[in-house]
């Protein structure tokens, strides 16, 4: 093996996988195997947040490093422009065969994102993206303009996807097993090919498997839905977030309350769907781990990262699905695995976010940080270094709200709603049903989040001129 050879680097990601739902994140319930064994050797971010609650602003956040605003990714159905710097394109330009198989979620003209080549997955330009289109004849064949998403095609409500939730084989299993199994005949070719002795293994690479589970919809195979079925319990705080004063909260769906309006057993159904999902990827992330060792490859040498894109309200407040400021909806797993390096796992506290892992892959890589990133290298706080830290974490969503939290405050904007703030305090409310926002022991907390999210381009009176996070 070549002494300086990059590290060849393993991205795990999921979609919708809610924080607390892995046993590494102490769940008794849940069975992910795989990803606990790589996260007993691993450093674990048990306050890792996604850039937007929300699968296409926070993939293409995270890949490009950047917030929404500063990418111009603000809303589902928008892409990165073509050739936008991408980790996948950076680690490209340093000589890394960078490969991706399963869900990237792109709509836009550039479907490899940086990536030298994508092996199975969701590759589809929306409508929206074609040059030279011909209005009027797409609207001949669309209920909706070309140029909003047509989001009936796309799922159920919320009430119907609970009541349907069961037993079967989804399409997110289907693509998923694709995905899986491409990546596996990679693997086998790219370390041994046994057909024509050319492995390419000299050369680093940076394979990453997307899933699209555990996303609705709510169905998983039989034997597992059966094993989750009558383990599962609701979470206990089911009834919808007010605020204190005018009791009208912005941005807030009808509720779906068991025993209510939604039947008791119908959530119990969805939420057994969901963990047999999750044990789903985690049985096919370890068929993966296990064609790489029997490829001759030793893990330990390996970057491996696993995460998702946001979460899965799975009936807290009353709400499923995501696009909110909770931490069910906006709070992600994330641990990095690099036993060569860091000998000792650890859990760390520290607010961080997706945008991260940009800087950060780049810094455990040895290749140069790229300037205009709102991205900030892990690697310190990995090697328990934190004294420097900026200890805040940013989500943004349509353009319109934004969550900034500093340490354990959690500080929201809405551009709606007769209230448009919104402060939460962990530490003294972990369920996230009292709003501090009046409170005067606040007052200088909440007046430095205000400055902080004028900066940011929001507020009552954003700034004119939005740069980037600033850290």
């Amino acid at each position: 093996m070549n002494a300086d050879k990059r590290p060849n680097i393993l991205f795990l990601m999921s979609d919708e996988h809610r924080y607390d739902v892995a046993g590494f994140a102490g769940n008794e319930i849940i069975r992910t195997e795989c990803l606990d064994k790589l996260a007993e050797d691993a450093i674990i971010f048990e306050n890792a947040y996604t850039p937007a609650p929300i699968c296409i602003p926070a993939r293409q956040c995270m890949a490009s490093g950047q917030l929404p605003r500063t990418c111009q990714v603000e809303r589902y159905g928008e892409d990165l422009t073509p050739n936008y710097r991408t980790f996948a394109r950076e680690f490209g330009e340093y000589a890394y065969n960078t490969v991706a198989a399963g869900k990237l979620h792109h709509f836009g003209i550039d479907q490899m994102q940086g990536y030298n080549r994508r092996l199975s997955g969701d590759c589809h330009i929306s409508p929206r993206f074609i040059h030279n289109k011909q209005q009027d004849e797409f609207k001949r064949y669309q209920q909706k303009s070309d140029d909003s998403m047509d989001w009936n095609r796309l799922k159920w409500n919320d009430e119907k996807e609970i009541r349907r939730a069961g037993i079967g084989k989804s399409p997110n299993y289907i693509e998923d097993e694709m995905a899986t199994q491409a990546t596996i005949n990679y693997v086998m070719r790219y370390f041994l090919d046994s057909y024509y002795d050319r492995p390419q293994k000299e050369q680093p690479l940076f394979l990453y498997l997307g899933m699209n589970n555990p996303h609705y919809p709510y169905i998983t195979e039989e034997s597992l839905f059966d094993y989750y079925l009558n383990r599962i319990e609701l979470y206990e705080n089911q009834t919808p977030f007010k605020h204190n004063f005018l009791g009208k909260c912005p941005f807030m769906p009808g509720a779906l309350i068991p025993g209510e309006n939604i039947p008791t057993r119908s959530v119990k159904r969805a939420m057994a769907a969901y963990y047999g999902n999750i044990e789903t990827i985690d049985n096919q992330y370890q068929r993966v781990l296990t064609a790489l060792e029997n490829a001759g490859e030793n893990l330990d040498d390996w970057i491996i990262i696993y995460t998702s894109d946001h979460g899965e309200m799975l009936g807290e407040h009353g709400i499923w699905e995501k696009q909110k400021f909770f931490e069910g909806s906006v709070k992600v797993p994330l641990f990095i695995r690099y036993p060569k390096r860091f000998k000792k796992a650890k859990r760390i506290k520290e607010n961080v976010n997706l945008c991260d892992l940009f800087a950060t892959l780049c810094d455990l890589a040895g290749i140069p940080i790229p300037e205009g990133l709102d991205s900030r290298s892990l690697v310190p706080l990995m090697e328990g270094d934190n004294q420097e830290w900026n200890n805040e974490t940013i989500s943004q969503f349509n353009g319109q709200n934004i969550m900034i939290k500093q340490n354990q405050l959690k500080y929201q904007w809405y551009d709606n709603g007769d209230e448009k703030e919104v402060l939460f305090d962990l530490l003294e409310n972990p369920d996230e049903n009292i709003n501090f926002i009046q409170e005067d022991k606040y007052k200088t907390d909440i007046e430095r989040f205000r400055k902080r999210c004028s900066q940011l381009g929001f507020g009552d009176s954003p700034i004119t001129e939005y740069k980037n996070a600033g850290y």
